[in-house]
């Protein structure tokens, strides 16, 4: 049984909230009194829930002494049973260190938690599943993941969030080693899966196949490089990621160990040079590092291209520019068509990994669930709709039945 996530205020009907009434006036030297984001946030923005009510001593002796430790003696016969009896096969970890959180940087554990708690609601408000936000105080990847380990008896997955590269690398590495959960870093595979299912959308709609497109994208951090990974696994014809230096190539000598393999897996064509001369003739821009491409970079790409430009709030191409050439333009931002948004992906692939107790959630998982998301356009598709909203009631149940069947496919199911 799993508890419910619940915001702890009362709506009162005009908008207010029986915590936010009285209060006293914010601190003005460090934050706007008067901001609603402010208001909102007061008191956090989640609560627990129980699911079984405590009405009598009855109620009371079976949900607390004595009756629980029948349960928990039957599950220290058979530790199988704590899915059955307990919440540990629906709720899910939120882990954070602070070192990447949104475009604010290393701002630490306790400011990362708003971020953490509208993670978990994003986790029950559209996929059902229960979540708890985990700000960890510690950096090291070594003591991150001992501290996960000992946590995780009481989770049924992991979500890696707001973890800088390369450290992100290894901390999800050594945990899907040594744990029998599944855990996954929405930074790099939850947008991986949202730009994989609007790429294919987007070359559908101008009759090509993936097979067709060469990708350039700019950014070698943790979304660059599982996006260019997902892409090739799922048929790309080529990509080459670009960071600061350049484009990531096999000739270079000042590439880290995740950009050495990075490199050898990309860039088929054989290129070498800026941003610029990679998106010469390219049909694919998929920006995830913030800056600026310049506008003669974009008009030198193929005809019918397209413009991912995922940086928030400053896009790195503008679509106003972006719509001048290219035949689709996606954005990260909520205000323009063809939002690349992770809470497409998460929730759903959570929720189906959770639902068949799947040890792991492998890339065979990741690419059904972007098969399914795209599929949710359907007969509707068009330049600027590649992609469903958030709010779509059909998403989360599509990717949780793609990525549920995919488990059991891969034999990674466990029910």
């Amino acid at each position: 049984m799993a508890a419910e996530i619940v915001n702890p205020r009362t709506d009162n009907g005009d908008g207010n909230t029986d915590q936010d009434a009285g209060a006293e006036p914010l601190n003005s030297h460090s934050h706007d009194a008067f901001d609603p984001a402010f208001a909102l946030h007061r008191g956090g923005k989640m609560a627990v829930q129980a699911t079984v009510p405590i009405r009598d001593k009855d109620d009371l002796s079976l949900a607390y002494t004595p009756g629980v430790a029948r349960v928990c003696t039957a599950i220290a016969e058979r530790p199988e049973l704590v899915d059955d009896y307990t919440w540990k096969s629906s709720v899910v970890a939120v882990v954070t260190d602070g070192t990447a959180v949104l475009g604010l940087g290393d701002i630490g554990p306790q400011a990362s938690l708003p971020v953490m708690e509208g993670k978990a609601i994003l986790f029950k408000q559209f996929g059902g599943v229960d979540a708890v936000p985990i700000a960890l105080d510690c950096t090291g990847v070594d003591e991150i993941v001992e501290t996960v380990v000992r946590l995780a008896p009481s989770f049924g997955g992991v979500n890696l969030e707001d973890i800088s590269a390369p450290r992100c690398f290894e901390i999800e590495k050594q945990l899907q080693e040594r744990l029998d959960i599944p855990v996954f870093h929405d930074d790099q595979h939850g947008t991986a899966v949202v730009t994989l299912a609007a790429l294919r959308n987007a070359a559908k709609l101008t009759d090509r196949g993936l097979g067709d497109l060469r990708a350039v994208i700019s950014g070698a951090g943790a979304a660059g490089v599982a996006i260019a990974k997902m892409l090739l696994e799922a048929g790309l014809g080529d990509v080459a990621v670009t960071d600061r230096k350049g484009i990531v190539s096999v000739d270079r000598e000042d590439l880290t160990p995740v950009k050495r393999e990075l490199a050898e897996l990309t860039n088929r064509a054989g290129l070498s040079g800026s941003l610029e001369d990679a998106l010469a003739g390219a049909d694919v821009f998929i920006g995830v590092s913030g800056g600026t491409v310049p506008e003669a970079a974009v008009a030198s790409m193929a005809d019918n291209a397209f413009v991912f430009a995922m940086a928030n709030p400053n896009p790195e191409v503008h679509p106003d520019v972006a719509h001048k050439y290219a035949a689709v333009v996606a954005t990260g931002r909520s205000d323009y068509p063809n939002q690349i948004n992770n809470v497409l992906a998460f929730p759903g692939i959570f929720a189906g990994a959770l639902q068949v107790r799947a040890s792991r959630i492998t890339e065979g998982m990741k690419i059904a669930a972007a098969e399914a998301l795209a599929a949710v356009v359907g007969d509707d598709l068009a330049a600027d709709y590649v992609i469903p909203s958030p709010f779509d009631e059909r998403v989360a149940p599509a990717v949780t039945a793609a990525v549920a069947a995919a488990a059991r496919a891969e034999g990674v199911a466990r029910r």
